[in-house]
């Protein structure tokens, strides 16, 4: 595939020039619907709209979005597109649009890597079911962005090919993880939107990082087919757009039923409907308050945006309850129980022999005298070893090897026993809130992005974990929940709220988010990092 500028070595991205001639534009439409109706009124071309996506992610390759960008592909598609707009052909509602999706998604013929060593050369032979209902309705793929390896992660600090940078900021935070990339990618203006993957936070969190809006749609509603596995029980594409009304034009795109993928279900429909054109939009609402939310590493900035958006709610005619999630802490130790032990399992199939990273030392113990068998067994079990010990970093290493313990004979009902009943109090706690209330409403994260320094000098790796508190739960229940960007800290960063609700009720969910992101007092727009290259 044309790897572009974007194209990833060992060291990094390649920052290669721009090659296309095509007329750009100053900025992309902020949304889907303004981008169709510049396409629609001939304002703009699909061929534009490319070669403006293309130009910011070339802008903006110090950040690190991209593993690798597809320019020739993504112009030669997006010409096929103007001529079947000449033609009277759309294809659907994204038709000529540019978009970017996380690098372990699989597109035929275009190299997907997992942000690891390990996969760092493999072209599936075939597209996930995501990617390919995106391009039967004519999007236009501009390239794979960068990711934590193999979605391990919570600041994408740990791809092979180097971390994604939060563009606001003195460019010297996080991202967020594991879907770090594509929120970095739609907040620069790189794509009208991507579509990430949320295991247990990977697309809320970035989202809240990065000014952007990051939904995870209810387990099951998109499917999982070409979704590189991490943990097969909680992964979920997962869309980042600008705007609420993005989210659901996506989940409309992509979700149904996929005779690919067992798992997947149809989505419920609402018998709740929001009238957005009332005073009270909300009225009948409850929304619900967890006590167990309010935790010790709370910063001030995330306390007084949860407020306000309780307060905004509220003024749209909502009822505020609290209500209890007893198991909240309890959660986030499970998940860090049935994570790995899935990805122990997941992660098995990489032994260098069918596909990957092989290692180049296969030979046995020179000169020893043993039976052609025996050094045959040396030598493979060796090539496995070396395979897997230089072709994973050290924080896939350290799940796969968490994972395997808990799975093991001896801990197997100390630990993965104990945590599969923790997720089911956790299911729980969460239909005896919603007896009570129809909609929850959390902070996205503790705190605002923090420092790459901080995160590096963090006295433990379970620091970094902790950071996960506020989403891990909804993950363990298989809730959709929505990340809405809510205002800017004191040191003028991003800081994002998130909208839970019910199993399978997505698109209510989707409509209380949208009236939270209508009376905050800010737009998409006042979300636009102010880096001068960016502008």
């Amino acid at each position: 595939s044309g790897g572009g500028f974007g194209m990833a070595s060992s060291c990094g991205l390649v920052r290669g020039a721009f090659t296309s001639t095509a007329a750009r534009l100053s900025a992309l439409p902020h949304s889907i619907a303004t981008a169709r109706e510049a396409l629609d009124s001939g304002r703009a071309t699909s061929v534009e709209l490319v070669a403006t996506a293309l130009e910011k992610a070339r802008a903006a390759s110090r950040l690190r979005p991209f593993i690798s960008v597809e320019e020739e592909r993504a112009m030669r598609y997006a010409e096929a597109s103007d001529a079947r707009r000449e033609k009277g052909e759309v294809l659907g509602a994204l038709d000529g649009i540019p978009f970017s999706i996380k690098d372990n998604f699989c597109v035929k013929g275009v190299r997907t890597t997992c942000s690891s060593k390990m996969l760092e050369s493999f072209v599936p032979p075939y597209t996930s079911t995501v990617a390919e209902r995106l391009e039967g309705q004519g999007a236009v793929l501009i390239g794979k962005n960068n990711m934590d390896e193999f979605a391990m992660g919570s600041a994408n600090l740990n791809s092979y090919f180097g971390s994604a940078v939060n563009p606001w900021g003195e460019e010297d935070r996080v991202a967020g993880g594991t879907s770090g990339g594509s929120a970095v990618a739609v907040a620069v203006g790189a794509g009208v939107f991507s579509i990430g993957s949320d295991t247990g936070g990977s697309v809320r969190m970035p989202a809240a990082y990065c000014g952007v809006v990051g939904y995870k749609p209810s387990y099951g509603v998109l499917s999982r087919h070409g979704l590189i596995s991490y943990a097969s029980s909680l992964d979920c594409p997962a869309p980042v757009t600008r705007t609420v009304e993005d989210a659901t034009t996506l989940l409309r795109t992509l979700s149904g039923v996929d005779e690919k993928d067992s798992t997947s279900t149809e989505l419920r429909r609402s018998e709740r409907c929001i009238d957005f054109h009332s005073a009270s939009p909300l009225a009948g609402v409850k929304v619900g308050v967890p006590a167990e939310y309010w935790v010790e590493e709370m910063s001030d900035d995330v306390i007084r945006a949860w407020k306000d958006g309780l307060d905004t709610m509220e003024k749209q005619g909502a009822t505020i309850v609290e209500v209890s999630l007893q198991h909240t802490r309890a959660a986030l130790a499970a998940y860090y129980v049935l994570a790995p032990a899935e990805a122990s399992s997941n992660l098995s199939r990489y032994d260098g022999v069918r596909y990957g990273h092989r290692s180049v030392e296969e030979g046995g113990e020179g000169g020893e005298e043993v039976k052609e068998e025996t050094n045959a067994a040396q030598d493979l079990h060796r090539m496995y070893t070396n395979t897997r010990t230089e072709g994973f970093g050290a924080e896939v290493k350290r799940r796969i090897m968490l994972g395997t313990y808990v799975l093991g004979t001896s801990s197997f009902k100390a630990y993965f026993e104990k945590a599969q009943k923790i997720r089911r109090m956790v299911v729980d706690d969460f239909d005896a809130a919603f007896r009570r209330v129809d909609v929850l409403l959390v902070p996205s994260t503790p705190t605002a992005a923090y420092t790459i320094r901080s995160a590096t000098d963090m006295n433990t790796v379970t620091d970094t974990y902790a950071n996960d508190v506020m989403t891990i739960p909804a993950s363990l229940a298989g809730l959709p929940a929505v990340s809405v960007p809510q205002c800017l800290s004191s040191s003028s960063l991003p800081l994002g709220l998130t909208v839970i609700g019910q199993r399978l009720d997505d698109l209510f969910t989707l409509d209380v988010a949208a009236v939270l992101e209508q009376g905050r007092g800010m737009t998409a727009a006042d979300f636009v990092p102010a880096l001068p290259s960016l502008r």
